[in-house]
């Protein structure tokens, strides 16, 4: 398996990126899916998300009520400390099972992650970095997904900056324009990633 990490901050177009990527023939190992697979009911994730942050993090419709959680742990650092401690163990297994799963073929695979950086995870033959103005994000996660820019810059906050990113990037994809340029950028990059060398399995 060819492994190549995928990271970039709220907003950027990260998983339009990966979508792309996938379209193309990768494997996507999407570390935000597995954090929902594992936060949704009948996982003992859930339960103890659940158990630690009382009934009022469950919605109607007896599933996580995201904006509810969030609004609790984002300016509580150790409420945040706590739910990562719930949920970031079991996603580290889930992510491991599946990169075990690819070892032995010739596939490329690409590591979601929005903390790429922040793990110090070394073992990528390259890491991909979707860039954009942190304040276009802002505008595009307020007008699209209709989050609160102070939630936006919050999460932000608690992110690698957009420098740390940049400096650890072996390629960096430009989504300050339209999806055909982004397209475009993806199309030039897919073969690039094809003749990166595999992960060493010693």
């Amino acid at each position: 398996m060819i492994l190549v990490g995928l990271t970039g901050g709220i907003g950027s177009g990260k998983s339009t990126v990966s979508a792309l990527l996938a379209a193309r023939g990768a494997v996507v190992v999407d570390a935000d899916a597995i954090v929902r697979e594992v936060q949704s009911p009948g996982h003992p994730v859930f339960a103890a998300i659940v158990e630690r942050f009382g009934e009022e993090v469950r919605g109607p419709d007896g599933g996580l009520d995201r904006q509810a959680l969030a609004d609790r742990v984002f300016g509580d650092d150790e409420a945040l400390a706590a739910l990562n401690a719930l949920v970031h163990p079991a996603v580290g297994e889930e992510i491991a099972r599946r990169l075990e799963a690819e070892a032995a073929t010739d596939h490329v695979v690409v590591l979601d992650v929005p903390l790429l950086v922040e793990s110090g995870r070394d073992d990528m033959a390259a890491l991909v970095v979707v860039d954009v103005d942190p304040e276009v994000a802002v505008e595009r996660l307020v007008a699209h997904r209709g989050m609160r820019a102070d939630d936006v810059r919050a999460r932000m906050a608690r992110q690698a900056s957009r420098e740390d990113r940049l400096a650890r990037a072996d390629v960096v994809l430009d989504n300050s324009g339209d999806r055909a340029a982004l397209e475009a950028q993806v199309d030039a990059l897919w073969p690039r990633l094809e003749a990166l060398p595999p992960a060493d399995r010693g």
